[in-house]
């Protein structure tokens, strides 16, 4: 027998003596899932309504969080360097609301948007394409696009009201993100 064989055999061997004489190493861990946290003073129909809501904030946070993607990729002018990187850091935050959103539609029982193409027939502010890539006019697209989600997020909150603290927490903690990122685009708008 070669020593390759041998060597198999043996590995196989002390394998499966592990396996019979330790056989909850073997086992995988089970994951807890996370317990849906449904407020129970939401009716379906309130709890439809939030959903809807919740899925047409993900669609204007996916396109806030491209428009800050690309703005700052294609910025022009004075200041473009300070602005592309506000830019980008706002786009993370974008990314990680539309995340936030995701994860407590379904913790609601709802199915977030799984289709770009919903996108467009589910957003209240929309995309502004950077067709001129000045900072000025940059800055000043992100500006209307945050005062429009801090007006939507309003909106939600207004909705929910004291039925659910989660959501509460969640859309307040998005809507502090959202006025900031409008007085931080100001900000460097004053100076250009």
């Amino acid at each position: 027998m070669n020593k390759f064989l041998v060597i198999i055999l043996a590995v196989l061997a002390i394998g499966m003596f592990l396996y019979l004489r330790y056989p909850h190493i073997f086992t995988p861990k089970k994951i807890p899932v996370k317990q849906e946290t449904i407020p129970t003073s939401y009716s379906e129909d309130e709890k439809e309504e939030i959903i809807a809501l919740f899925n047409k904030a993900l669609a204007d946070e996916w396109f806030a969080y491209y428009q800050y993607w690309i703005g700052a990729k294609v910025i022009t002018g004075n200041l473009a360097q300070k602005a592309a990187s506000e830019l980008m850091e706002h786009a993370g935050e974008e990314y990680k609301h539309a995340g936030m959103l995701v994860e407590r539609t379904m913790e609601l029982g709802g199915t977030p948007l799984l289709n770009p193409k919903d996108w467009f027939a589910q957003d209240g502010c929309g995309f502004i394409e950077p067709t001129d890539p000045a900072v000025k006019i940059i800055l000043e697209q992100n500006i209307t696009g945050e005062q429009c989600a801090i007006k939507a997020y309003n909106h939600i909150l207004e909705v929910i009201g004291t039925k659910d603290p989660v959501s509460t927490k969640m859309i307040t903690s998005i809507l502090n993100d959202e006025i900031k990122h409008e007085k931080d685009l100001k900000e460097i708008l004053e100076q250009v």
